[in-house]
């Protein structure tokens, strides 16, 4: 069993920040990878609204492994393993178990993440990231001029939906069931935009491209009716989910499986910290998540010094 003096659980902008944080604070930090190196970033096909990159053209992947070289090089270790099980019931040293490996830590920064709910239909996954996306904040302005579909009928579909307005021609947004579950002051906007069209009972069945996205198959669910609608976007919001399976029973975390924090990261166990999505589910954005893993490992450093 390896013993270390912090473990970070994940590897996006959360983790990578507080490994560099920690790092810096030579606590030695080890990141457990998880499934992604750099979370969901790793799937944005470009980033621009990140502060410090002006010019056109960074990519997801690119800002992971900028933040991995940083972290690596004040002395962060990055493990590609997932964890499967922690106990933290127990206190400090806290068991942290992966595939392959046993961990005790004196402390714990949690920054799993969250992703998000796929519909699961044929195409999806190939398109991700050329055409098929879950972040119009990320990924709106790329489609200046085009014709885009949002999936969905809640406030985040509607919220998205009216953002895309800025940038798309038309935005037309599908809907299982014939009203809108979004708040009634968002419903009022989307109705009153002219750039906005709602396709009601339908699903999508499957998204179409050749390289790119170019239309989906959508079905009727009162009809059966099946037809194939030209799109050049693709933009899904049936919800997310926190990566937070493995704490059940360890955490105190919301009906929705949220990780609870307060303003300083800490969470309802001393010494166990959270950052980014995994108790983040407003924002979702790569800067607010950098900040939150700053913070858990100043927080973190703070914690283990005034135990020594």
């Amino acid at each position: 069993m390896e013993k270390e003096r912090v473990i970070i659980i994940g590897s996006g902008p959360a983790g990578l920040t507080a490994a560099l944080y920690a790092a810096r604070a030579q606590l030695n930090p080890v990141v457990i990878v998880g499934n992604q190196l750099g979370g969901q970033i790793s799937i944005t096909s470009e980033v621009e609204n990140y502060p410090g990159f002006p010019e056109p053209g960074l990519t997801g992947p690119e800002l992971v492994e900028l933040m991995q070289r940083q972290a690596e090089r004040f002395g962060a270790r990055l493990e590609y393993d997932e964890v499967v099980a922690v106990d933290f019931n127990s206190g400090s040293p806290f068991y942290v178990k992966t595939h392959h490996q046993e961990y005790l830590a004196d402390a714990v920064i949690v920054t799993a993440g969250a992703s998000p709910r796929r519909l699961g239909v044929p195409g999806e996954e190939e398109f991700i990231g050329r055409g098929v996306s879950y972040c119009a904040t990320c990924d709106g302005f790329f489609f200046r001029g085009k014709n885009v579909l949002v999936v969905g009928g809640g406030d985040s579909a509607v919220e998205e939906g009216l953002f895309l307005t800025k940038f798309a021609n038309t935005v037309s947004i599908i809907h299982r069931r014939d009203e809108l579950r979004a708040g009634p002051a968002l419903q009022q906007r989307a109705y009153n935009n002219e750039k906005i069209a709602f396709i009601w009972d339908t699903v999508v069945t499957e998204v179409i491209g050749n390289g790119m996205v170019t239309a989906v198959e959508i079905s009727n669910l009162k009809t059966g009716q099946t037809v194939q609608l030209p799109a050049d976007g693709v933009f899904i919001y049936v919800g997310h989910y926190p990566n937070s399976q493995f704490l059940e029973g360890q955490l105190a975390m919301d009906e929705h499986g949220y990780v609870i924090t307060d303003e300083k990261m800490r969470t309802s166990v001393p010494g166990v910290f959270a950052a980014g999505e995994i108790q983040d589910p407003i924002y979702r954005q790569i800067a607010t998540s950098v900040g939150q893993g700053c913070a858990a490992a100043m927080q973190c450093e703070k914690w283990l010094s005034e135990r020594e």
